[in-house]
């Protein structure tokens, strides 16, 4: 993605503060040092602070969801997982370090990923999140509580169910997109990739998917 993540930005319940998006960037998981980052920060908080067990908090979703580091200049500092299902996506895994609670890196993280759900055509989302947790949530991005839907316990923490609606975005992929838009980077798709450049060599041969 690039520029400032309008869309994104306005499922947030606050503008982002001038100048965060100068100190802090987010951006999807894409290498294998990126993705021990984000376990490393998840194991930190989640497993050393609120003692999840290991096979609880890395549950058997990660290899099949997207995830989005926040930096702190080159530092990785937050972390959030998002997967996909047919007509909504599911915000899972919100996760800071200490240090970095209360400043803006939340904000950039959320109207990134938001952003990244919209480009991708996503209008809702859902979550489950720890129910102590609803007034600061309720504070951050424009969400509601799912009317109807009962509270849950896991992990030894009560949960309940919120539902985010995200604005259309104008630039939403279809399958009528450009077929090199479509094989480019997560989250780059505005930008000319590697396979982009080998657009130029000579067509002839045999041709795999």
């Amino acid at each position: 993605m690039t520029g400032r993540p309008v869309i994104g930005e306005q499922v947030l319940c606050r503008r982002v503060p001038e100048g965060a998006f100068e100190r802090y960037s987010a951006r999807p998981v894409r290498t294998l040092e990126d993705y021990q980052k984000m376990a490393a920060i998840r194991a930190a908080v989640f497993m050393s602070e609120q003692d999840c067990p290991y096979e609880e908090e890395f549950d058997g979703n990660d290899l099949c969801a997207t995830h989005f580091l926040v930096f702190d200049g080159t530092q990785a500092v937050g972390t959030l997982r998002m997967r996909w299902f047919a007509g909504f996506a599911k915000l899972e895994r919100v996760v800071l370090l200490r240090s970095q609670r209360g400043r803006p890196a939340l904000q950039v993280m959320l109207a990134e990923a938001f952003e990244l759900a919209a480009r991708k055509g996503y209008t809702r989302m859902i979550a489950q999140i720890q129910a102590r947790l609803w007034p600061v949530w309720s504070r951050t991005f424009k969400c509601r509580m799912v009317p109807g839907r009962p509270r849950f316990w896991f992990s030894d923490y009560e949960y309940i169910e919120i539902e985010i609606v995200v604005p259309h975005h104008p630039q939403a992929l279809s399958a009528d997109e450009d077929p090199m838009v479509m094989i480019r980077p997560e989250g780059l798709w505005d930008r000319p990739g590697v396979l982009d450049a080998s657009a130029g060599r000579s067509g002839q041969g045999d041709v795999a998917a």
